[in-house]
């Protein structure tokens, strides 16, 4: 595993860290057969000097090494505020139970940084971090990320939008996914906590965008606040997907096949992957608390769950009976 990233790695001025952000795209990998954890190491293999990280406890999981994309371009803000910064984003990708794809992108950035810019060398050394060229304005931009940016303004979100394209392009993907679906983004924000850490606000924007505000404390790995939205968006993904499958269904009136052909590949192929906070570090899984609360992430699932359960079990008796009604 690389080494873990600290989100108060100090700029040239010493300043720490006070803003972390980023974009995570979640999808239904566009495969008829979930990939096994070879060729999930094979899709993922963005560079050749790091190895990809597999794992199969919990489940199966896999996940790229970092890539850096160099950027020198405004900060979005909520007041209008101009600030200029430069720096590297982090990219990366992860594949769970072979199935769901998340590519990623995210960086941190100081109170403060360089009055002037610097050589590329000096952001080079200081990966996933984005120097603004004096003050940040940080509660301003903090908004700004959360709304979206201007054109031209930083977005962490296209560097991940571009990395999901090229692995969905991969020799692999035979582009025939058991089961319709559509991609989530969830976009991210996090702050300095006073006390414990906690979500300040999670919001459904639109169909396929949520957004999230975070407080956590004082030198949390942006890598680990960043694995966390990562499980977040893999399960609002999940909730949102059989949502949209009951939705499209109309219960009662539709055929014992129609019903079977739409539900089953939810049963053989998502079913299983729930499992909230399986990779989120200790100091950041209370956050998922909650989550839990209110929207109500596992009561909503588990409600689904049986729902799906109870339908396949309602059209397997009606046929058990019907063949049984035709028998001399």
């Amino acid at each position: 595993m690389a080494p873990r990233e600290s989100s108060h790695r100090a700029g040239e001025s010493g300043a720490p860290t006070v803003l972390a952000c980023g974009e995570v795209r979640t999808c239904l990998l566009p495969a008829r057969q979930a990939l096994d954890i070879r060729s999930a190491a094979q899709l993922l293999g963005l560079r050749a000097d790091e190895r990809v990280l597999l794992s199969e406890r919990p489940n199966l999981y896999a996940r790229s090494p970092d890539t850096l994309t160099g950027v020198d371009c405004p900060l979005p803000s909520g007041t209008g505020a101009r600030v200029r910064a430069i720096g590297t984003v982090a990219a990366r990708a992860a594949l769970t139970e072979g199935r769901l794809l998340q590519t990623s992108a995210r960086c941190t950035l100081p109170a403060a940084g360089p009055d002037q810019r610097r050589p590329w060398g000096h952001y080079l050394v200081r990966p996933g971090l984005v120097e603004p060229l004096g003050k940040l304005p940080h509660e301003a931009v903090a908004l700004g990320v959360l709304a979206g940016g201007r054109p031209g303004d930083l977005d962490v979100g296209l560097i991940a939008d571009g990395l999901l394209t090229r692995l969905l392009r991969h020799p692999l993907l035979d582009q025939r996914p058991p089961l319709r679906s559509r991609p989530t983004r969830l976009r991210w924000v996090a702050l300095p906590a006073e006390g414990a850490p906690r979500v300040e606000r999670f919001t459904l924007t639109e169909d396929e965008l949520r957004t999230v505000r975070l407080r956590v404390p004082q030198g949390t790995p942006a890598a680990d606040i960043a694995g966390l939205c990562d499980d977040l968006a893999l399960h609002d993904w999940l909730l949102t997907t059989l949502v949209r499958l009951l939705d499209g269904l109309r219960l009662g009136t539709e055929d014992a096949g129609a019903v079977v052909r739409t539900l089953r590949p939810a049963v053989d192929h998502l079913l299983h992957l729930w499992m909230p906070r399986a990779r989120v570090a200790t100091e950041l899984a209370a956050l998922w608390l909650p989550l839990e609360e209110n929207p109500g992430f596992t009561r909503q699932w588990g409600t689904l769950v049986q729902r799906i359960r109870d339908q396949l079990a309602l059209h397997a008796i009606t046929g058990l009976t019907r063949e049984a009604a035709t028998v001399p």
